[in-house]
């Protein structure tokens, strides 16, 4: 019985090592699509909501395909050393899975805030000039989702960039797709985008932080049976250390 459940456990080991590598690439992913996203809205809040975690999980990610590599090698020869580093790195992916979970809903919390003290500043900044680094980014956000505005397209009314134009018409990146005649002109509010980028941005973000905890939480999941797996089999390799024969003298193979 105690045979079978070792090799059981050892089977499944070498199965969540594969899935490990498997996570290991997932990660890399996630932490690339966030940190691309980041640096299309980083003037809208501070880098702990996505830049942080990005790196993070980019990070657990490498060192989920080392733990991997450990998994497998240690699982297969029974080493002790081996599955002892393999459990306590496992076990440090998950705390840091854990603290970014946490941080993941503190913060998710604070984001309307964040957004709110910072988006308004970044349309005073706005320029029309795509060398501009906030004229980009808002004129990015507003075609990405669809909105015009801080809370509709009357908000440019109160922006530099309208005052300094004297042409009442807001940027093009306001006009809808639909209207390939579309010059941005206030006579025509039809042909704008209604919604405001503010809550749409807030929304986006949430999204992305959503997006990051959850995975957290899937990974932690597989890495707690990993750990499991692999103190039952060091534990029968510690109680049962494999067989010596003895020489005729007494002393160990």
């Amino acid at each position: 019985m105690g045979k079978c459940g070792i090799t059981m456990s050892k089977t499944v080991l070498v199965f969540l090592n594969m899935i490990f590598w498997a996570a290991a690439g997932i990660l890399c992913y996630i932490g690339a699509y966030v940190f691309i996203t980041y640096d299309d809205y980083d003037h809208f809040f501070e880098d702990v909501y996505t830049f942080i975690p990005a790196v993070t999980i980019i990070g657990v990610g490498a060192l989920l395909f080392i733990i991997g590599l450990i998994g497998c090698c240690a699982t297969v020869r029974e080493s002790c050393c081996g599955l002892t580093t393999f459990v306590v790195l496992l076990l440090l992916v998950f705390v840091t899975e854990v603290a970014v979970v946490v941080l993941g809903y503190v913060y998710r919390a604070k984001v309307e805030d964040e957004v709110n003290s910072s988006i308004k500043k970044v349309f005073d900044e706005y320029n029309g000039v795509n060398s501009n680094a906030q004229s980009r980014a808002i004129d990015y956000v507003q075609r990405q989702l669809q909105c015009c505005g801080i809370h509709n397209y009357s908000d440019w009314q109160y922006t530099h960039w309208y005052e300094e134009s004297k042409n009442n018409s807001v940027p093009i990146s306001c006009c809808k797709y639909n209207m390939g005649s579309c010059t941005g002109s206030l006579t025509h509010p039809e042909d704008l985008f209604q919604e405001g980028c503010e809550a749409l941005v807030v929304k986006k973000l949430r999204e992305i932080m959503m997006y990051v905890i959850w995975t957290a939480l899937m990974f932690a999941a597989i890495q707690i049976l990993g750990m499991l797996c692999a103190c039952v089999v060091l534990y029968r390799r510690v109680r049962d250390p494999p067989y010596q024969p003895l020489f005729t003298d007494g002393t160990y193979a």
